[in-house]
């Protein structure tokens, strides 16, 4: 699957909510850096990541992820420049730019290092 196949795949996915489909496109243990999950890498496993997301879709029901730029780089690499998007229970919408360098080997992530700006204003 070319990137932009792949990142197609992945976000139409995301944006369905198929958390267990989603999880399936990652290594059973992966390599995440994000914000939401302290400062260093962490490993976590397909089941860590479904409980990850099921959570914030129940807190954002309508939460969405827009692609913004699609950067292949190299031969597992592909950077991806998107905006979360969605409505909290309360009505307060948010939209948040992020960038995710995913490392992919044999047609899996195995890392999926995740930057935004997570500074409350």
């Amino acid at each position: 699957m070319n990137p932009s196949e792949f990142v197609r795949t992945y976000f139409d996915t995301f944006n369905r909510h198929d958390w267990e489909k989603l999880a399936s496109m990652y290594s059973p243990s992966a390599e995440f850096k994000d914000p939401s999950l302290g400062p260093g890498v962490v490993k976590q496993s397909r089941e860590d990541f479904i409980g990850k997301y099921s959570g914030l879709s129940e807190a954002f029901s309508d939460m969405k992820n827009t692609v913004i730029a699609i950067y292949p780089s190299g031969d597992k690499n592909i950077i991806v420049e998107f905006v979360s998007s969605g409505t909290a229970p309360d009505g307060t919408k948010f939209e948040l730019p992020i960038c995710t360098i995913f490392e992919i080997e044999n047609g899996l992530i195995t890392k999926d290092f995740t930057y935004y700006d997570n500074l409350e204003e």
